[in-house]
């Protein structure tokens, strides 16, 4: 599976984006997806995860306020919807993909390259 995220960028402190992960290779629509966050000299952080429907998600604690996970198996792309930006949300975000529900949180076998979030304050 190779997955490619798209839609980060600069934006004010309130503000919203969303990112998009564009998958192509294995059948997408078998994979749970998952999006993570690595902010600079921070660990990789775990956001928010949906099942190959789309019918279970499940966040982090951090996440879930204010960020939706959805996916479009028929677009083979998976969406995180952020809104009421922080500065504190500025990261490079990462998609990643596992074959099965298990555990949501990871390990992924699959990632992304990453798309920077900077927000301003």
């Amino acid at each position: 599976v190779q997955l490619v995220e798209s839609g980060g960028g600069l934006v004010q402190a309130g503000g919203s984006l969303r990112l998009s992960c564009a998958a192509s290779g294995r059948t997408f629509s078998a994979y749970t997806m998952g999006w993570f966050r690595q902010a600079p000299g921070k660990e990789r952080e775990f956001l928010a995860a949906t099942s190959w429907s789309g019918s279970s998600t499940y966040y982090a604690e951090s996440a879930k306020a204010r960020f939706t996970i959805s996916r479009d198996n028929a677009k083979n792309t998976v969406y995180l919807q952020m809104n009421t930006l922080k500065p504190e949300d500025t990261a490079v975000y990462y998609c990643a993909a596992r074959p099965d529900w298990d555990s949501p949180r990871g390990p992924y076998s699959y990632w992304g390259q990453g798309t920077q979030v900077t927000v301003s304050s």
